[in-house]
């Protein structure tokens, strides 16, 4: 007996399959086709996290969907791969936006026509993520210990998160010709950015001051243990911060350090990043000009960022009123 599998209209005969079947006589072998989507996504600049996170998924999904060629790949074999996951919705949601991620890749190259999946969603209720408060973050700095290295080094952290907005894995990549002293601001080159454009950032006086004492302090320590370097940013050895694909730096097991050992909620730099954006929110600056400040590329996001509440959102409107 013939083993077979459904795929839409598909039939495939499992045992009659040959090898200049999966070669390409049925089509294009999903594995052969990821492989070139991330040798493309390699060329552009794509993370190796990013890449390395798409192909653990997709790897799943075809598994799990018992997929064999790009063709095979319908709206069914996506929810069947969906409903066999269990995570909790939000997670389903993430695995579901990879997988349209690479899909869309695929059809960019030509490979699928239709633009199936865009249909599939998952409804979840979005809990707005709070930025943090800007007296815990002023409780913070007052705090900790800014005598030592380490106390200098996380204090300059946490107010360059919080007065530029940038990402934690752009601050471990910080190097010292990304601040001009002159023009009071850190000129951002895409390599160090997730979306890889160029960004200028204006700094007060104040943390421009704070970064000339941090560097002085880095040259000892390099000078010390033989590192060189020049990023802003290091370890009391003289290291890089970002020493794997892993955003869960130093800088951040301070944060959950300090955030425990002082009682204070939501101390983490996603949240820093978050309070810049409301902060700039506050201050008149329009959602366009934050969203290019957070260097998102899709002003949706930045929406989010934003933790409006409905009453908020009422007293903001009504200034617009007659």
């Amino acid at each position: 007996m013939v083993r077979g599998r459904k795929h839409g209209v598909f039939a495939v005969p499992v045992e009659k399959e040959t090898k200049m079947q999966a070669k390409g006589e049925k089509g294009l072998a999903v594995e052969e086709a990821l492989q070139t989507v991330f040798s493309q996504m390699r060329v552009s600049g794509n993370r190796d996290r990013t890449i390395e996170s798409y192909e653990y998924i997709f790897t799943q999904f075809i598994g799990i969907a018992q997929l064999r060629f790009v063709e095979d790949i319908t709206v069914y074999s996506i929810y069947m791969y969906l409903d066999a996951l269990k995570v909790a919705r939000e997670t389903k949601r993430i695995r579901l936006k990879s997988i349209k991620a690479v899909l869309s890749k695929f059809h960019n190259n030509g490979w699928i026509q239709k633009k199936f999946w865009n249909e599939i969603q998952i409804k979840i209720d979005k809990k707005v993520k709070k930025g943090t408060a800007e007296e815990d973050i002023a409780k913070l700095i007052e705090l900790i210990d800014k005598s030592t290295f380490i106390g200098l080094r996380d204090t300059v952290a946490i107010l360059t998160m919080y007065k530029t907005g940038i990402r934690i894995r752009t601050l471990g990549e910080l190097q010292e010709h990304h601040i001009d002293f002159e023009t009071k601001c850190l000129d951002l080159d895409g390599s160090i950015l997730k979306n890889h454009k160029y960004l200028k950032l204006p700094i007060d006086d104040d943390l421009g001051s704070m970064f000339k004492t941090l560097i002085q302090m880095n040259n000892g320590i390099r000078s010390y243990y033989d590192m060189n370097n020049t990023y802003v940013f290091i370890s009391q050895n003289g290291l890089r911060m970002n020493m794997s694909k892993s955003s869960n730096c130093a800088i951040s097991k301070q944060l959950n350090k300090y955030s425990k050992r002082y009682g204070l909620e939501n101390i983490n730099a996603h949240a820093l990043r978050r309070a810049f954006a409301k902060n700039l929110l506050n201050k008149g600056a329009s959602v366009p000009l934050i969203s290019k400040a957070l260097g998102h590329s899709d002003i949706a996001v930045t929406t989010q960022y934003l933790d409006l509440d409905i009453d908020e959102v009422a007293d903001n409107l009504r200034d617009f009123l007659d």
